[in-house]
């Protein structure tokens, strides 16, 4: 009786070889993260796990199940944020070691600290601009019912909850976190908005699928805008790197669905309204509307000609 076959079967030891030699040569002609000899970077399911957690320690009760009677409140929020300090800062110091080679390792850690407390500290204040969004929310959208639905439901909340997050680290001069995070969150709610994007007081993304705010647009207060909105550059040109490249919106501007608005020098005036499907390219006064010419439509019964 003949010996079965392992199954899965055996790899072969010559083929593994060469895999790993053709692999290990590949990682030396082009160098990239660990591969290179770098410290690694966090992985990205690291990065997740810490903005849920930032998520947790806004709105409990809200991206957690846990219950906070009244009189544990604190232990449950220290636990939380003790926790949170940990896992955050490893991430931290993974990103800026890679970051900044040149630093010690000592230095490095510090550097993750500070920006892991600061960050912690300004929790209450990015709570505050949150609760002001979704107030934002429920006075522009007359389906929505209360806040807790805004803060539960709506992608154009939970793509801002980690934007004020993740421009926090950006603007503290931490790379790869903040991108990471605002593409977790694009690949959640369809909302693409650059981390270095400065956005005001009571921002309201209404439905937001297809949206797209680029890392140079400066948006005001009690701006408004729909689903399919694109704030984007002229010119994708590799030299224009750290240029103003993305438009200005002003307060109080609403912006319509599908449309879009480019260009660094573009200024949206306070108060303008920017109609459905507009393609701008220029700036627009205070108090403006601007509108697209309505088609003509040719409408016909079934098998009609024209």
């Amino acid at each position: 009786m003949s010996t079965p076959a392992p199954f899965p079967p055996v790899a072969d030891d010559d083929r593994i070889t060469r895999l790993v030699d053709a692999l290990v040569d590949a990682y030396d002609r082009e160098p990239v993260g660990q591969a290179s000899g770098c410290v690694p970077l966090p992985p990205r399911e690291a990065i997740v796990s810490v903005i849920e957690d930032i998520r947790r320690v806004l709105f409990p009760g809200i991206y957690s199940d846990e219950t906070l009677p009244h009189l544990s409140r604190r232990y449950h929020v220290g636990t939380w944020l003790c926790q949170l300090h940990r896992d955050l800062a490893r991430v931290l110091r993974l990103a800026i070691a890679h970051q900044r080679p040149d630093k010690t390792p000592d230095e490095v850690r510090q550097e993750a600290l500070d920006a892991t407390t600061g960050l912690l500290e300004a929790l209450p204040e990015i709570r505050r601009q949150l609760l002001a969004d979704a107030q934002a929310a429920l006075d522009g959208d007359p389906a929505a019912r209360n806040i807790e639905e805004i803060v539960l439901t709506y992608p154009g909340f939970e793509a801002i909850t980690v934007h004020r997050v993740a421009h926090w680290l950006h603007v503290a001069g931490v790379q790869y976190v903040p991108r990471a995070m605002s593409e977790y969150a694009h690949g959640r709610t369809g909302i693409d908005i650059h981390p270095g994007a400065r956005i005001g007081r009571r921002f309201f993304i209404d439905h937001g699928t297809g949206v797209v705010i680029g890392e140079t647009s400066d948006i005001g207060d009690d701006v408004k805008i729909y689903q399919g909105v694109t704030l984007g550059a002229l010119s994708v040109s590799r030299g224009l790197a750290g240029a103003k490249r993305h438009p200005t919106l002003e307060d109080r501007v609403v912006i319509y669905a599908g449309a879009t608005v480019l260009g660094g020098e573009t200024i949206i005036g306070r108060g303008a309204v920017i109609g459905g499907n507009v393609w701008l390219t220029q700036s627009v006064a205070p108090g403006v509307t601007v509108i697209e010419t309505a088609p003509t439509l040719d409408i016909r019964q079934r098998g009609e000609r024209a």
